[in-house]
């Protein structure tokens, strides 16, 4: 978003310990040119190439030595990442299959996994642990606005509570950032449906790129016109795949 170097600047001024999610990588990424040639020029990466720049070398420097886990000091039996072990593109979700759930808290040195990337809150006590994804303080996907975030609590005995918490802030203050900013206009399409997902605290960018992919055509500000005609974000995750997909049907047939 607008905001990416303040948030680092105040996180590494908290002294609050971090880990890399996969956004974070594609800001390094951008900013370092490790990317298709073509994604440095294609108007469709606008709002990449942006935040990248509005980072800066010595934080973006930071960023890519962030690590992928983060185990709480004073209680390393707290595992921290942004998805999962396996990757920080790979959610939990309310319909992760119990196996694999109980895959990732099968570590005996892990009674807590706190994880995040879906932008959805949840919580499962599994038996060999509890699974929280703790949501998102400025992005959130479930319709409520608020910041979200989560508090841990371990008793005296070793047990382990969990309070999953919504703040009211200042939203309109945040939108007026991305037109003050220049982040909007610089941005296009993909400006233009984060600005959609903080008004609604629901998915569009993720949609709209899917739609564009099964229906062919350019991910441009035309086409993404054309899908918020049709788009409906109150849906359900499986809801909303499968209206995507009987959108795109008919944008085949004509």
């Amino acid at each position: 978003g607008p905001q990416g170097a303040a948030v680092v600047d105040r996180v590494r001024e908290l002294g609050w310990p971090s880990v890399r999610g996969n956004h974070e990588d594609y800001l390094v990424a951008f900013s370092r040119e490790e990317v298709d040639p073509d994604w440095l020029v294609s108007d469709h990466w606008n709002a990449s190439r942006w935040m990248a720049a509005e980072l800066g070398t010595e934080r973006v420097d930071h960023v890519a030595g962030l690590p992928m886990e983060h185990r709480c000091v004073k209680a390393p039996e707290l595992l921290v990442v942004h998805g999962t072990q396996s990757s920080n593109t790979e959610g939990v979700y309310a319909w992760t299959e119990n196996e694999r759930l109980d895959e990732l808290v099968s570590d005996p040195g892990i009674d807590v996994l706190a994880c995040a990337h879906t932008h959805r809150p949840l919580t499962f006590e599994r038996p060999g642990g509890l699974i929280v994804n703790v949501g998102s303080v400025g992005l959130p996907f479930n319709a409520d606005w608020r910041a979200q975030y989560a508090l841990f609590d371990r008793d005296a005995f070793g047990g382990w509570s969990v309070e999953l918490r919504k703040v009211a802030y200042d939203r309109e203050r945040f939108l007026q950032d991305y037109e003050e900013t220049g982040f909007l206009a610089a941005g296009g399409v993909t400006s233009a449906l984060l600005y959609k997902e903080v008004e609604h605290a629901r998915p569009f960018l993720v949609p709209f790129l899917k739609w564009a992919e099964i229906t062919e055509v350019e991910p441009n500000e035309e086409h993404m016109k054309l899908f918020l005609e049709r788009f409906d974000p109150t849906l359900s995750m499986k809801e909303l795949w499968s209206q995507l997909q009987g959108i795109a049907r008919k944008e085949r047939l004509g």
